[in-house]
C-alpha cells in the first residue's frame, strides 16, 4: 500500500479509547486529550478489562463502540525486567497488540495508533536508526522477546491495512520518562532508576552511587508529554502505512545522563560504575526526519524534563520520604 499522509483531525466529542491509560505513556495521552478538548474518553483498568483476554477485548468493543484507539498498553521494563521475565514480556504484549487490533477491526474503528519502541531496531544498526532499518539485523539480546513482540504489533497493523484497508497506524518512540514513571528499581528503566538511586543515596547519606554498566553506551529521552503531543499529532494528520519514529533526535552517554540527574538531585555524590551489569546495545539513537518534515517536533529539554519528574517524585512518591515503598 502506498503512503497516504493525507488525513482529517479526530472530532473532538469522538469516542476514544486509551488502552492502557494508567501507564506512563496512558496516563499522558488522557491527560493531552483532556488539555485538547476531548470530551468522551474511555478507559479501563485492569481488573475491568484483561487486554490478553479476546473475547473480553471484543465485549469491551461491542459495548462502548470507540470510533478512535490509542493502542500504549504493554508489560514494559527495563533491562534486568527484560532479562527476568521474558516469557511475560513477550507472551503479554503480543496478546495484548492481538485483541485490541482484531477487536478494532471487527467493530470498525475508525483509526488505531499502536505505539511500539525504538527496541525494534537491530543492536548495531546504523546511527541515527531510520524506520527503514527494521529487520535489518540482530536484535538486542536483554530485551530481545520484547523487541519482537513489538515488531509483530507493526506487522499487525500493516497486516490488516493490507487485507481490510484499516485506518491503523504505528509509532516508535525513544527511552521515555517523565510524571507517572515507574521508579521500582527491579522494574524501571534507567533515568527513573537513577532519580531514585541518587534520592536515597542523599536520604542515607551515602557518599557514591552505584551505576549499572560502563557508561559509555548513549541514549536518547523523551518527555512523555511530548509523546502524547505527537501521538494525536499522528493521529489527526498522519495516513501511512510505515511506522514513525517519535524521539528528539538528540542523545547523551550514560555518564553524562547520570552526571545530569547528580546535579538536580544530589551533587555531592560519586559515581561508581558496575561493569559487570550490562550495558545493553551501545547507541539508541532516532532518525527523526520523518516526522520532522511532517511538521512535528519535541519541544521539553532534558535537564528540565528531569527536574520536572523529579518534583513528581517528590510529590508523589513514598520513598521519597524514605517509607520505602515501590511507586509502580
Amino acid at each position: 500500500m502506498a503512503e497516504d499522509t493525507t488525513s482529517t483531525p479526530i472530532p473532538r466529542d469522538a469516542r476514544v479509547f486509551v488502552a492502557g491509560h494508567r501507564g506512563l505513556v496512558g496516563s499522558a495521552i488522557v491527560r493531552r486529550l483532556a488539555a485538547d478538548g476531548f470530551t468522551d474518553v474511555l478507559t479501563a483498568t485492569r481488573e475491568q478489562l484483561d487486554l490478553r483476554d479476546q473475547a473480553a477485548v471484543n465485549y469491551w468493543f461491542r459495548a462502548n463502540r470507540p470510533e478512535y484507539v490509542f493502542l500504549v498498553a504493554g508489560t514494559v521494563g527495563g533491562i534486568h525486567a527484560n532479562n527476568s521475565r521474558p516469557a511475560e514480556f513477550i507472551y503479554d504484549n503480543l496478546m495484548i497488540h492481538a485483541t485490541v487490533v482484531e477487536a478494532a477491526h471487527q467493530f470498525n474503528t475508525t483509526k488505531l495508533l499502536y505505539l511500539g519502541s525504538s527496541c525494534i531496531y537491530p543492536r548495531l544498526a546504523d546511527q541515527p536508526m531510520s524506520e527503514s532499518a527494521l529487520l535489518t539485523g540482530e536484535l538486542e539480546p536483554t530485551n530481545e522477546p520484547y523487541a519482537i513482540a513489538k515488531i509483530a504489533g507493526i506487522k499487525l497493523c500493516q497486516a490488516y491495512r493490507r487485507q481490510f484497508g484499516d485506518r491503523f497506524i504505528s509509532a516508535m518512540p525513544t527511552n521515555l520518562y517523565g510524571p507517572g514513571d515507574n521508579f521500582d528499581l527491579e522494574s524501571s528503566h534507567v533515568l527513573p532508576a537513577m532519580i531514585r538511586k541518587f534520592h536515597e543515596a542523599k536520604l542515607a547519606g551515602r557518599p557514591t552511587v552505584p551505576i549499572w554498566g560502563s557508561g559509555t553506551p548513549r541514549r536518547e529521552f523523551l518527555h512523555v508529554d511530548d509523546l502524547a503531543d505527537a501521538c494525536l499529532f499522528l493521529m489527526d494528520t498522519y495516513e501511512g502505512e510505515t511506522h514513525v519514529n517519535v524521539g528528539t533526535g538528540v542523545d547523551l552517554s550514560i555518564r553524562e545522563l547520570a552526571e545530569t540527574i547528580r546535579e538536580i538531585v544530589y551533587p555531592a555524590a560519586q559515581l561508581e560504575f558496575d561493569p559487570t551489569k550490562p550495558d545493553g546495545a551501545p547507541r539508541k539513537l532516532l532518525d527523526v526526519s520523518k516526522l520532522s518534515g511532517l511538521g512535528w517536533k519535541a519541544s521539553t529539554q532534558l535537564r528540565e524534563g528531569i527536574e520536572s519528574t523529579y518534583s513528581w517524585f517528590l510529590d508523589h512518591s513514598a520513598d521519597a520520604r524514605g517509607i520505602g515503598v515501590p511507586v509502580g
